[in-house]
């Protein structure tokens, strides 16, 4: 009996991180209602443990079960957008001013790394693949504080935040050249130890997201 319930546990997570990770990343979901059959046979588990996720994932307000449809992919308001970039900022904000604090230098050459990742990523039809460097960009920032509940917290923006960094690349010509230079002064303001500087370029990048987002 132990063994059937680690089976079903391992469905639901299996579930859970395929929705999350893909399906709720896609901005050509919004609005979408989905099949749980589909869902299930494209993960390769029963309906049973794609319909936990999805409860799960509306408990998170990712999604949203409606009576005799289904489940529907929430699509992002503006003031979800809003509320994602003031939370970013604050976190975010938070983590420049405790690494300049400790000393930033070895996380700097981390952020270069996937920075120069990113410059390869310039095609259209590598937007998602940006866009998922791009988060690592800013989760390894805040990872660098060392902060485990803090951490947690911010993974659990990555589907809102990748979806709509994917629609602000779409919305603006040339935003993934702009995203290339707003993390290049982040770093720079990270490796010159300056936290003022740092924050100040954060505020920007996550503003000039927002304008983008708002605007399309």
């Amino acid at each position: 009996m132990r063994e059937l319930g680690a089976a079903v546990t391992s469905g639901r997570e299996k579930a859970y991180a395929y929705l999350k990770d893909t399906v709720l990343t896609d901005p050509e979901m919004q609005g979408t209602f989905l099949s749980e059959q589909e869902l299930a046979d494209r993960i390769g588990v029963s309906r049973t443990p794609v319909r936990e996720a999805l409860l799960q994932l509306s408990a998170e307000d990712l999604v949203e079960l409606v009576p005799k449809r289904g489940a529907r992919v929430s699509p992002l308001t503006g003031r979800e957008i809003r509320e994602l970039m003031e939370l970013r900022g604050i976190v975010e904000r938070y983590a420049a001013q405790q690494l300049v604090s400790g000393g930033a230098a070895p996380v700097v050459a981390g952020l270069r790394s996937l920075l120069e990742r990113q410059r390869e990523l310039t095609g259209a039809d590598q937007a998602r693949e940006f866009i998922a460097v791009d988060h690592c960009f800013h989760s390894a920032l805040v990872s660098a504080v060392g902060n485990a509940l803090l951490d947690r917290h911010y993974d659990g923006l990555r589907s809102r935040q990748v979806r709509a960094g994917v629609v602000a690349l779409f919305n603006q010509q040339g935003r993934q050249e702009a995203v290339l230079e707003e993390h290049e002064a982040i770093l720079d303001a990270l490796a010159a130890g300056d936290a003022q500087a740092a924050c100040a370029a954060i505020d920007h990048h996550l503003e000039s997201t927002l304008k983008v987002l708002l605007a399309g």
